[in-house]
């Protein structure tokens, strides 16, 4: 196990001091080690991990120095396109330091969104001829040649991590003013919506919460669509729902899910189905991968919504204020609700006992897609 402070100070003092990148819960520890101690003009969270790339250019651009970018190996999707055709030696021939937390790690047990690319992980970074070393607790010695690699080269180097070695560092979170979590906000929606509303939640603890509240009502699971994986794309799974049937599709997103894709929103906004019916849980954090802040508190969400093409949007805190607002979005189109919740989830909370694709046949069979 390494010690996490000490693997900070080190990339400290080998001019390493610039940071972005989208929190990861294998990484948790060193995103709240960064978060502690990194000046916050020098610690991006952003809405990408692509965007995080191109800060980190950026960094490299104007300073000569090597920028740090952290993230879950499903971000390695989101990075493909600026670490190809911007950090690779054939176009600028940008150095940086990937840091990739292992999720799916072949032989360790992991959520099904995470096998797949835990099976890839590694050689897609071969595919892009990105040089790479599983960290270790010699990270000194690993460290200090990937960093003369990537001065010699100019390239970008990965540092792959495994589950469990960073130590812990504690993060302090925010104090919120919101009085209500989210599984209770979610708890409201629920009991409002009937046997013919279809439910399109995004991944984390939002999906885990939607199936357990399913699990203790006895409902089933046939009228949700739980995004596991592809994180930002949620409502846009939910709008192409809502084109291709007549039932109400509720799509409850999440504000990190919003901020990752925002450009979605624009083309939704832009020809709005009467059915679609738009969510937002705002609880200004990425709280199912650790509880680091998203940029949500620096943004005005609902006027952005306005902006993509929504006639209206209710902003909502309180139980009554959820249950008035889903009235009023059962009867009106092109309006949306941000919710406003603190963080916090359950020590208990369970994962879904279903699978994917029985999550998906059953949804696509109430939907009369498939017999």
């Amino acid at each position: 196990m390494i010690d996490t402070l000490a693997f900070y100070n080190y990339l400290a003092d080998n001019s390493i001091d610039f940071f972005a990148g989208v929190p990861d819960s294998l990484l948790a520890d060193f995103c709240a080690c960064i978060k502690a101690n990194c000046r916050k003009s020098k610690n991006i969270i952003t809405a990408n991990e692509g965007n995080a790339v191109a800060m980190a250019a950026g960094y490299h651009i104007s300073t000569g120095k090597i920028g740090c970018v952290y993230m879950q190996n499903s971000g390695e999707g989101n990075a493909v396109n600026p670490l190809l055709s911007l950090a690779d030696e054939d176009v600028y021939s940008i150095p940086m330091l990937l840091i990739i937390g292992w999720r799916g790690q072949p032989g360790k047990h992991d959520e099904p969104q995470h096998v797949k690319q835990g099976k890839v992980t590694c050689s897609l970074l071969d595919a892009m001829g990105i040089r790479y070393v599983v960290l270790s607790d010699n990270y000194k010695d690993e460290l200090q040649a990937a960093i003369k690699y990537m001065n010699e080269q100019n390239s970008p180097f990965a540092l792959v991590v495994q589950k469990g070695l960073f130590g812990p560092y504690k993060m302090e979170k925010e104090s919120s003013e919101y009085a209500l979590t989210r599984e209770d906000a979610l708890k409201e929606i629920i009991s409002r919506l009937t046997q013919d509303d279809v439910i399109v939640s995004t991944t984390g603890k939002t999906s885990r919460e939607i199936f357990e509240i399913r699990e203790d009502n006895k409902q089933g699971h046939s009228n949700d669509f739980l995004t596991v994986g592809s994180m930002g794309h949620t409502a846009s799974i939910a709008y192409g729902i809502a084109i291709g049937t007549d039932r109400n599709v509720w799509c409850i997103d999440g504000d990190g899910s919003l901020i990752m894709h925002m450009g979605s929103l624009g083309v939704i906004g832009s020809d709005i189905p009467d059915n679609f019916k738009y969510i937002v849980n705002d609880n200004n954090a990425h709280e199912s991968v650790g509880g680091q802040p998203t940029c949500s508190k620096n943004i005005d969400i609902p006027a952005i919504l306005k902006a993509c093409g929504f006639k209206d949007v209710i902003v909502a805190e309180t139980a009554e204020q959820i249950r008035a607002g889903i009235e009023r979005l059962k009867r009106e189109s092109g309006v949306a609700m941000v919710l406003h919740t603190k963080q916090g989830s359950r020590a208990d909370l369970g994962r879904p006992t279903t699978t994917p694709q029985e999550n998906k046949k059953a949804l696509m069979k109430k939907l009369g897609a498939i017999k």
